[in-house]
């Protein structure tokens, strides 16, 4: 595959790696929206559950045996296992010359997505990672707004993402297959979009912890960062809030924005206020999964590069490894 010219696709016949709830739940629901996608094949370690998937969505072949799954006429793959099988999955779908969609975080480690990224490049194959946030068509407004200076000078953008999420026995509790907690899982996105938002960032300050549940990953993440270009970021995750008010808000030198009720499937609320005007309000119910498979789609038929790559993935995980080693000795 390495130097050959890849052979044009005019329709994306999937295979979807990991059968748990999400894909169950908002990625087939999702793909079953749009034209020129077909998923073709699942797999799962547990040959009954990709047997369970493929009765319900209608899909004509499950299996247990990835290699088989590769084989099976499908041009790209989502990955939606456990983190701690994206590495292996990648690389093998990447030497296998399918286009790839995985779920973020990317892997496990920085190293382990810098092999991911490369085996895609060198095999010519595209590698989109799922963050999903700035697909919103109300984010896409913002980043608007920001790039055009309309509420002048950024001076900081704010995210939260707060959940509660009981310690049991869903994989992203056992470090050995996620990684890590609330930083990890959730972290990751508010990472990126404060770099769609903001630009590249600088450096990162701030804490990673167990503040309610004791288990083996961390239930809070907060930071601050410095963007390249000028102005701050804050995030903070958590799995142990019941309520969570999870606001975006935009601070610039002439005006002000907020974003509500971004998380889940809510019609979200943009609000602008700049110097000199009336407030603005923009309400959008928008599902970010099928805006973002819309994108992957054109960018997988067009042989272009996705919005959400490999290499954001990448940026990404460095970014949290840069942070969980500046407080790997205040956790000890």
């Amino acid at each position: 595959m390495i130097g050959q010219k890849r052979k044009k696709i005019t329709r994306n016949t999937w295979g979807v790696a990991g059968c748990g709830r999400f894909a169950e739940n908002a990625f087939l629901p999702a793909l079953q929206m749009l034209k020129k996608n077909e998923v073709i094949a699942l797999f799962s370690n547990s040959k009954e559950r990709a047997n369970e998937l493929s009765k319900k969505f209608g899909i004509p072949n499950s299996f247990s045996n990835y290699n088989e799954f590769l084989n099976s006429n499908i041009n790209c793959v989502y990955i939606s296992s456990a983190n701690s099988n994206h590495y292996e999955q990648v690389i093998k779908a990447a030497k296998a010359g399918k286009n790839i969609l995985c779920e973020k975080p990317l892997a496990l480690s920085s190293l382990q997505a810098e092999e991911m990224v490369k085996v895609c490049e060198d095999n010519g194959v595209k590698l989109a990672v799922s963050y999903v946030y700035k697909f919103h068509p109300l984010v896409r407004k913002a980043k608007e707004l920001i790039n055009s200076e309309y509420i002048g000078k950024l001076v900081s953008i704010n995210l939260n993402f707060n959940i509660d999420m009981v310690p049991g026995n869903n994989f992203r509790f056992n470090k050995g297959l996620s990684g890590g907690g609330a930083l990890r899982d959730l972290g990751t996105h508010m990472i990126d979009l404060l770099r769609f938002l903001g630009g590249e960032i600088e450096s990162i300050q701030g804490a990673v912890d167990n503040v309610v549940y004791k288990s083996d990953v961390d239930d809070f993440a907060a930071a601050i960062v410095r963007f390249e270009n000028g102005g701050y970021g804050y995030f903070n995750v958590s799995y142990n809030n019941k309520k969570a008010f999870n606001r975006v808000e935009i601070l610039g030198s002439k005006g002000a924005m907020s974003i509500e009720k971004l998380i889940g499937n809510q019609t979200a609320k943009l609000t602008i206020l700049r110097e000199g005007e009336t407030k603005k309000s923009f309400r959008k119910r928008a599902n970010k999964l099928f805006y973002l498979l819309k994108s992957v789609q054109q960018s997988f038929l067009k042989n272009e590069q996705p919005l959400a790559t490999g290499n954001d993935g990448l940026i990404n995980m460095k970014i949290m490894e840069e942070l969980e080693s500046k407080c790997l000795t205040k956790r000890n």
